[in-house]
């Protein structure tokens, strides 16, 4: 059976909203239409997706199974057909993204040098887009901080670095060398908690929401809580309010370079050798050294 894409995102769309009305307003569709398409998307598949009545709709456990299945495969064709349109033009082009903190100029300059005519990009990322960019094809390869989801991935392990607390000048804690988890205990978390999974603060993570580096430092230095940050991200957003202190007793950040599974162009694995030697001035940590790990599942 060939699956057709467009019937697939028109699935995962009534999936992840349980709802075909909101769906449908989503995709810029008539519900009927919808409806119809998700009714032909089950014949062929020969299996029921969705239980729904005049108050709910459901997953069936063959329409989680398709969720958990839809999206990679909808990733694939995506960057698949960026990939496409990106060597239509002639010109040779590498995408590297990157997370902020993590210095990547010696790596692409380098690859930039064994390839005159390849034109080198790079691309700032967040948490959530850090793997996302690599699997729709933004992005060739991505250095990202680890751990990614590894499905549909090639997980190269760079190096790691300390990690420290943020906190405002004049806080108890703040002319310290050094502070615990257990002394942060009584702090608000300013991030999600995921990121951070050695937190045992009691108020958890109910501080301000806040999405970049940027929104988080600003509730740190007006004392609304801390942040737990990688030591190069902590020095790429120095300022004169918030104090960065070693976190004594809590695991390094480790920094990787993901790519898709299944690709095989000579770059990916060139770059990764440059990127091994060279990103960040060697700074690697030997247990994190070595091949690839992960790859898709």
């Amino acid at each position: 059976m060939d699956v057709d894409l467009r019937k697939l995102r028109y699935f995962v769309a009534v999936a992840r909203e349980l709802h075909f009305g909101r769906a449908a307003a989503e995709l810029h569709i008539a519900q009927p239409v919808l409806s119809r398409q998700i009714r032909a998307l089950e014949a062929e598949f020969g299996a029921r997706l969705f239980r729904r009545d005049r108050r709910s709709t459901e997953l069936t456990e063959a329409g989680r199974q398709l969720l958990e299945d839809a999206p990679p495969l909808l990733a694939a064709a995506e960057a698949l057909r960026r990939r496409v349109v990106r060597a239509e033009g002639g010109a040779g082009r590498f995408v590297v993204g990157f997370m902020p903190g993590i210095t990547v100029t010696a790596a692409v300059r380098a690859l930039r040098e064994r390839h005159p005519g390849l034109a080198v990009e790079v691309v700032r990322t967040s948490w959530a887009e850090q793997a996302r960019v690599v699997l729709d094809g933004r992005a060739d390869v991505s250095f990202v901080r680890l751990p990614v989801e590894p499905r549909g991935l090639v997980v190269r392990p760079l190096f790691a670095e300390p990690r420290v607390a943020a906190l405002p000048v004049g806080h108890r804690l703040a002319g310290g060398a050094s502070v615990t988890m257990a002394e942060l205990a009584g702090e608000r978390l300013l991030q999600d908690p995921v990121v951070v999974p050695e937190w045992r603060g009691g108020s958890g993570s109910a501080g301000p929401r806040a999405e970049t580096v940027e929104e988080k430092l600003e509730y740190v230095a007006a004392g609304e809580g801390t942040v737990v940050l990688p030591s190069s991200v902590a020095a790429f957003y120095t300022r004169a309010d918030v104090v960065h202190v070693p976190v004594a007793d809590i695991a390094p950040n480790r920094v990787g370079l993901v790519w898709a599974a299944g690709r095989a162009a000579p770059l990916l694995a060139e770059f990764a050798g440059l990127a091994t030697e060279l990103v960040d001035g060697g700074r690697r940590s030997p247990d994190l050294v070595g091949g690839s790990v992960g790859g898709s599942r």
